[in-house]
């Protein structure tokens, strides 16, 4: 085969969630350039429309769909309509994610819950439902967006969200164990651990500590709109077929120091 085509996505079906923004909509438009056709889901409909017009305009079929991941009748309603209009669910993008700057003892439990409700037990949910019709159809690549900050502790004076990095350390935990268990069914599982991108997420933290995240840093730069996208489409093509269980750190090096 020839090495363009494994990174060939024409004819492919993606789900990308929180793909209105940010993240997501820069793996979306990865996705789309490669050939594949995608379903952009988030709470903000009128978000993942715009991105959804600028992906058709690109050749590739794309719908918008509202969903809240934390509730299970969205979630498989966007599963149904998916396979509806698609026929099968190719790839699925966990990206949704909320976060939460307190110190421990002043985090509020309804914080708390919402965070490991969204960046958790969302990504599960999703999981389930796309996995069903993964399994059946004995083909699929999930990629979990987790972080760095779920590789261990973070300075309280810079990145005190303990709730975050917990979600996202259990984010590396399920997608290892999802790839053992999924692996017989063909089925890849693996995990992006982003470093520090200009969102709306993290648009305060980087504004505060941008002299300490750069002083860090290698490459000594913030991510870009383009440094996701080919990790990404490595891990949705043929290109990462024998990888899975496996978390790729994408920081510019910070991991390294």
């Amino acid at each position: 085969m020839n090495v363009l085509e494994l990174f060939n996505l024409k004819g492919k079906t993606a789900i990308v969630t929180g793909g209105g923004r940010g993240l997501g909509a820069q793996i979306a438009e990865g996705f789309a350039e490669a050939g594949a056709n995608v379903v952009i889901c988030s709470r903000n409909l009128d978000a993942c429309m715009e991105v959804s017009d600028k992906l058709k305009a690109m050749g590739v079929e794309s719908i918008a769909l509202a969903c809240d991941i934390t509730n299970q009748e969205d979630v498989d309603r966007v599963v149904e309509e998916t396979v509806k209009r698609f026929g099968s669910i190719d790839i699925l993008v966990n990206n949704s994610g909320a976060t939460w700057g307190a110190p421990v003892v002043d985090m509020p439990l309804k914080a708390w819950q919402k965070v490991m409700d969204v960046n958790v037990t969302g990504t599960f949910l999703m999981s389930q439902a796309v996995g069903k019709a993964m399994i059946e159809q004995q083909s699929g690549k999930i990629i979990n967006i987790a972080s760095v900050a779920g590789l261990g502790g973070t300075n309280p004076q810079f990145m005190d969200t303990i709730g975050y990095n917990t979600s996202k350390g259990a984010i590396i935990t399920f997608t290892k164990d999802l790839a053992a268990k999924w692996g017989q069914h063909n089925i890849n599982v693996n995990a992006i651990a982003p470093g520090f991108f200009p969102t709306k997420m993290s648009k305060v933290l980087i504004e505060h500590g941008s002299e300490m995240i750069l002083s860090g840093t290698p490459l000594n730069r913030l991510g870009t709109e383009e440094d996701l996208k080919g990790v990404a489409l490595f891990l949705a093509s043929k290109a990462s077929s024998y990888v899975t269980g496996d978390v790729i750190v994408v920081d510019g090096g910070a991991h390294a120091i």
